[in-house]
């Protein structure tokens, strides 16, 4: 797996990743805070598979 999650967008993934599972936990308490694992995955392995779908890569760094 390459990465292609860079910088901010890593950051504001694991910001939110966080934000929706503390969800559960406080506020309305229901499961779909779960949802926030994915964002919070894929900030902290630096790889999104829907972006390798889409061509995407927030890294900055490119192959030549």
């Amino acid at each position: 797996m390459k990465a292609n999650v860079g910088g901010i967008d890593r950051v504001l993934r694991i910001a939110a990743g966080l934000a929706l599972i503390a969800m559960v936990f406080v506020g309305p308490q229901t499961a779909w805070g779960w949802i926030g694992v994915v964002p919070l995955l894929t900030g902290l392995i630096s790889f999104c598979p829907f972006y390798t779908l889409l061509g995407i890569d927030t890294c900055g760094v490119k192959e030549s």
